[in-house]
């Protein structure tokens, strides 16, 4: 998969180019991630603005914030589009919403929350040592979240500047490229990243 640099920002390439290979040579469905425009100032809620944060006007979507109020989270460092891999190895769109105590996961179709993680149940992030867009989230006491996001080096600063600041702790951040995650709490999978002609070929598949 070939990845393009631009401000800062990872970007991806032709839709030809951005198709990773799942479970055994599988093609897995390919998205767009949409590139958002920043919000307005937050009314009552704070935005984390160093790196933009919210590029979904989380403030001015009530359902959103219905999300947040009902976990009594009103400080949002990070609000966008990512595609997330299910256990079978599909991409779908979700929002990923980062606050300064847990993330969530929710179905933008319905504006309904899929998954909710405490910040502190994140043991490490793990990432290629090339330039993709692959981010998994390892959490131990559960299972683990793999996603795909252009602003994927935002993320991780998001994740390890929150951590030190909430716990003294420094969450690790392994870069390699090969590392496996749990899919499901029973089902491991392993991802490739091959260096090719034309960039970066990534693999998923099942151990």
């Amino acid at each position: 998969m070939v990845l393009s640099e631009s401000n800062g920002r990872v970007q991806l390439p032709a839709k030809a180019q951005t198709r990773p290979v799942v479970d055994d040579g599988k093609d897995a469905e390919s998205l767009k991630v949409a590139e958002d425009q920043i919000g307005h100032p937050s009314m009552g809620v704070e935005v984390r603005r160093n790196y933009m944060g919210d590029y979904l006007d989380v403030p001015f979507r009530p359902n959103l914030m219905k999300i947040l109020q009902k976990q009594g989270d009103k400080k949002v460092l990070f609000a966008d589009r990512v595609l997330k891999f299910t256990s079978t190895g599909k991409m779908k769109r979700h929002i990923l919403l980062i606050t300064d105590f847990a993330l969530y996961i929710v179905d933008p179709d319905i504006d309904a929350l899929k998954r909710r993680i405490s910040l502190a149940a994140v043991e490490k992030l793990c990432l290629s040592e090339r330039s993709d867009n692959f981010l998994a989230i390892i959490v131990p006491t559960e299972y683990d979240l793999l996603i795909a996001s252009t602003r994927k080096t935002e993320i991780v600063s998001i994740f390890v500047d929150t951590t030190r600041s909430q716990s003294d702790y420094e969450l690790e951040v392994l870069s390699s490229n090969r590392f496996e995650y749990n899919a499901t709490s029973e089902l491991v999978k392993e991802i490739y990243f091959d260096e090719t002609e034309d960039g970066t070929r990534t693999r998923i598949v099942r151990k």
